[in-house]
């Protein structure tokens, strides 16, 4: 059970990153401008149709550092550390590191190779000097249920694994509100697994806190960023939050030596990761590098099935959630009750989704559904009406 002190540093968490996020979006928005972050609509993948300002991930990565910085000092002089110095530095070097890139990708577009390298050397600070690997996997094939893994599998495998969830969350943020829900829906996940599973383990503090920071961060950003979005966070935010989601979870659900610690955070994270594999096979098949940009993601094809914007956005919402549902129950009561689970809320995913297309909940305002069927027969009428939606519009 928790104490009271840890209630209220997770509250703290949370809280104090929402409202920096909050209170640092419009200030992001103004830098934006002044540095030439302007993300002009000029192909079929952008969704928005005017210039937006495009570097909100900076409000991002305040909220979210001055979260942890707080908790850190304060437990520090309270003689109460939650995040060992080492491993600290270790997750924001790197994460800086990919903030960075991401910021000079707003103004002036960077090579994607480039960017790949760069992302691999934010990875290996995680390694080098955070000291942070996976430690352990799956294997159904020995007594234990799981293997100790050599070095030469695990730095490298750990590298992979960050960078490939950095991609991931750029790589859904395609849709207003999309990546930043889905990455704080993923966040109280990971929270809630690792408190279940490693609630005594001496990483659990930082893990716990940094996720609850990045979900807070998240949360205070998304009122600008839900469509129609004001602002939006770039490649800066969508990489620095994709790099720390990646961290956590080594730390969290891999750090664990359980049988089931690796389907965990593949579980939670398994929207991203999906739709970031189908990506990069879809581009190799295609002879193409694998991180150039196209329009066929699960957001894109929500879209194509006729929902609007705000609909793809809650399918995509409700399917994190789920998954992050299922891997709560799998770290709780096993993988079973965990596979029925998905099974189930899959079935009514796919027919919401399916069926919501024909809901027309952005574009028709009640009082406007009522007035057409009584005046159907009026041509002047139904052209009022219209016109005034566009105006809504």
């Amino acid at each position: 059970m928790f104490n009271t002190e840890q209630v209220i540093e997770y509250l703290l968490a949370f809280m104090i990153a929402f409202l920096i996020s909050f209170s640092a979006t419009p200030i992001a928005k103004v830098i934006s401008r002044k540095i030439g972050a302007i993300d002009v609509p000029n192909d079929d993948r952008r969704m928005h149709t005017k210039p937006l300002a495009r570097s909100g991930g900076l409000a991002i990565i305040a909220g979210f550092m001055a979260s942890v910085l707080f908790l850190v000092i304060n437990a520090y002089f309270e003689n109460l550390p939650i995040i060992p110095l080492r491993q600290l530095i270790g997750i924001f070097s790197g994460a800086l590191i990919v903030a960075a890139v991401g910021i000079i990708d707003d103004i002036k577009r960077v090579d994607a190779k480039i960017k790949f390298l760069v992302q691999a050397v934010a990875a290996v600070c995680v390694v080098v000097i955070g000291g942070m690997r996976i430690e352990y996997l799956t294997n159904p094939f020995i007594k234990l249920g799981y293997s100790r893994l050599p070095l030469y599998i695990s730095y490298p495998l750990t590298i992979l694994w960050i960078m490939a969830i950095t991609n991931a969350v750029n790589l859904i943020d395609g849709l207003d509100g999309l990546a930043a829900g889905t990455t704080a829906i993923s966040c109280i996940s990971l929270f809630i697994i690792t408190l279940l599973i490693n609630k005594d383990a001496y990483f659990a503090p930082m893990v716990a806190v940094m996720a609850l920071a990045l979900a807070g961060s998240a949360t205070g950003f998304l009122p600008f960023n839900f469509h129609p979005a004001k602002i939006i966070m770039g490649d800066s935010g969508a990489y620095f939050m994709g790099f720390i989601l990646g961290t956590i979870s080594i730390q969290g659900a891999l750090k664990s030596y359980t049988a089931i610690s690796i389907s965990i955070p593949i579980i939670v994270l398994g929207l991203p990761l999906f739709d970031t594999t189908t990506a990069f096979l879809r581009r190799i098949f295609n002879k193409q590098f694998f991180m150039r940009a196209d329009r066929k993601h699960i957001h894109h094809k929500l879209i194509d099935m006729g929902l609007s914007h705000k609909q793809a956005v809650i399918v995509m919402y409700t399917a994190t959630a789920a998954l992050g549902l299922s891997a709560i129950v799998m770290a709780n009561k096993g993988p079973l009750s965990a596979i029925i689970l998905m099974i189930i809320v899959a079935a009514f995913v796919v027919g919401g989704a399916f069926f919501m297309k024909d809901i027309n909940i952005d574009e028709m305002p009640v009082k406007n559904a009522e007035t057409i069927e009584k005046q159907k027969d009026n041509p002047a009428a139904q052209s009022s009406i219209v016109a005034g939606n566009v105006r809504n519009n």
